[in-house]
This record gives C-alpha cells, structure tokens and sequence, in this order.
C-alpha cells in the first residue's frame, strides 16, 4: 500500500500535493547527534522508495549540512514529484570555531554562525544562498522561521522579531516571491500556535508548519488558532507528531517531551494514552502520527528521521488504520478534547 496524498490549492494556482507522511530533515543536519553521508543518503533513500514526496528543510538544520546533504539526493529526482519547502530569518555566516553557533546541538557542522534578519533584503538573500545549498531549479514553499517565544525567549522578543518581520519588509519579501511566481507558498515555521495566528491576522499566509502543538498530548490550538486556518483555507504541516519523541518511545526513563526531560503529569497522561492504545491493539506511535491528519486543515505530518530504522517506522505509522472506537474512549476517558475531529 503506497502512501496517501492530499491536494493544497488555497491560490487557484494548481497547488501542492503532499504525501500524508513527509521527511524532516533536521536529523540530517546531525542534530544531537553526528551521521555520515553514506546514512543520511540511505535515510532519504529509504523515504523515497517509500513514497515520501514533501521535503522540509532549512538554513539552520545543521548550519548548512541538511540543505547540502539533500543536494546530490534531488539531483536525479523530477522536479515536479516532490515538494521541497526552505526557511527564512536567519542567514548562515562562516565564523572563527570559538563563534560556532550550536555547540552541542549541531555536531560535526561547518564553522558557521548564525544572524537573525527578518528584513526583505534578508529574506531575499537568505532565499539566495537555500538555492546555492540545494541545486535545485525550485523551491515550492518557504516559511518564515522561528518567530516563536521558544527561539527568542521572551515574548517580548518575539513580539519585536514579529515587527521587525513586517517592518523591515521581509513579510513583503516573501509575498513579491510568490506573485512572481518563484515559491508557491508562503508561511510559518513555528513553535507556537499564538504566533502563527498572529501572523495570520496580520498577513495573508497560505501554510503554517506548527511543531508539536497538535498531537495527542495538546489540542489548545482548536480554540481559535486552527477555526481561522479552516476558514481561510490555511494549510498545516505538523511537525513534532510525537512531541520530542515520547509519544513514539512511550513514557520510558530518560523520555523527552518538548526537548526536555518529561515532566510526571505528561508521563501520567502518556501511560494512559498508551493504555487505551493497548487495548485496541495499537501501536501509539501510529496513533500519534494519524491523530493530526483528522483534523480538515492537515496536509502532511513530518516527523523527523536519523535513521533507515526510524524511517521505516514513519512510514508504518503513516499506512496504520485506527478504528474510531480509540478515538472514542480516549475523549471519553478526558484524553483527547471532545471536539477533536476523529
């Protein structure tokens, strides 16, 4: 059985057709850890003779190294079989190694810092330096990266990214890419659904990429933030289906919810999560990578992968059919918000 797609038109433009499973390439820019050539390329290999057919990348995953290592892999591939989206508001400089930024995060990466520019010169030059990376002839979408609490620390801070973003022209940047027809898409790469929503009410955005902030763990999006996607046709990307990878490995010693050791309610809830799951004969991580796509607004969900193993296991979660009777109990046992589409 081969991977399902959705079609994305919101521009009348012809639009986009994701797979249902798409490829995160974070873990190729040796994110925690250090990978080879020779197991990245098996790794999108592995995801291609799968199905895989959207790919997610950006100048900071790897300060360069997961944009170069997809280079030699899209080379032989058509062009019009895949989706390829970058990011922009950050532009990746070479540096002395005492400036190296993301010293035990990135390992293994070029000497490379890294500057916010949200301004349209930024973006323009940014969008620029994607391309050399890549070699491709085209990139589909392009988000703006970033501009979340979680990255700037402080709301206040991202509140200033946020107006340096459409101040400094970068939001009209992207907009004069895609009337020009260089990108088909324009959005956010965020982790926080507030501030795709604000820039949703600021600005005319056609996908959002929200990491971890949809997933059987949280549903507080359905307030207001996923409603407005509906009406203004607004697609969404979930990044992060397992939320740092304890809805995929269970709550075991040592597992990790939003990049941190899991607090003990999140262990609580995840037991039970998985209890349910259990008893209707499901793997949670299955359960997990579906649970977005109920919702109308999903396009695709891109977990990430750093191995053949784990892409495997990406694309058996992405062909697992859950019987609606899970989705039944875990509303009713107060698991999962009762007007969560399932």
């Amino acid at each position: 059985m081969g991977l399902k797609t959705r079609h994305w038109d919101r521009l009348g433009n012809g639009g986009l057709t994701f797979t249902e499973l798409g490829f995160g390439t974070a873990p190729l820019g040796n994110l925690y850890k250090a990978i080879s050539d020779d197991e990245a390329r098996a790794t999108l290999d592995a995801a291609w003779d799968g199905g895989v057919r959207y790919f997610d990348t950006a100048p900071l995953y790897g300060l360069g190294l997961s944009e170069t290592r997809l280079n030699p892999f899209l080379r032989d591939k058509p062009r019009d079989e895949y989706v390829l989206s970058s990011k922009v508001g950050r532009l990746i400089q070479a540096c002395a190694p005492e400036y190296r930024a993301g010293v035990g995060k990135w390992f293994h990466v070029p000497q490379r810092r890294e500057q916010f520019d949200y301004s349209y010169d930024g973006v323009m030059r940014s969008f620029e330096h994607s391309f050399s990376r890549l070699g491709v002839d085209r990139i589909d979408i392009l988000y703006v990266h970033d501009l979340c609490v979680f990255s700037h620390g402080s709301k206040e801070a991202s509140d200033m990214r946020i107006e340096e973003f459409f101040g400094a022209r970068g939001y009209d940047a992207m907009v004069s890419l895609r009337d020009q027809g260089l990108i088909r898409a324009i959005g956010g790469g965020i982790n926080e659904w507030e501030v795709c929503q604000t820039l949703a009410e600021r600005g005319d955005f056609d996908l959002f990429l929200l990491a971890g902030r949809y997933t059987l763990l949280e549903q507080k999006a359905l307030d207001s933030f996923l409603p407005l996607c509906e009406a203004r046709g607004i697609g969404i990307v979930t990044g992060g289906p397992y939320n740092s990878g304890i809805l995929a490995t269970g709550a075991k010693p040592g597992a990790f919810y939003n990049y941190d050791p899991a607090p003990r309610n999140i262990i609580e809830r995840v037991n039970a999560v998985e209890a349910v799951c259990t008893d209707h004969g499901v793997r949670m991580v299955d359960a997990a990578f579906q649970f977005p796509l109920l919702h109308p607004s999903h396009v695709t969900v891109i977990p990430g992968g750093q191995g053949v193993a784990e892409m495997k296991g990406n694309l058996q979660a992405a062909q697992a059919e859950i019987p609606a009777a899970l989705w039944a109990e875990l509303k009713a046992k107060g698991l999962l918000r009762e007007d969560a589409p399932t």
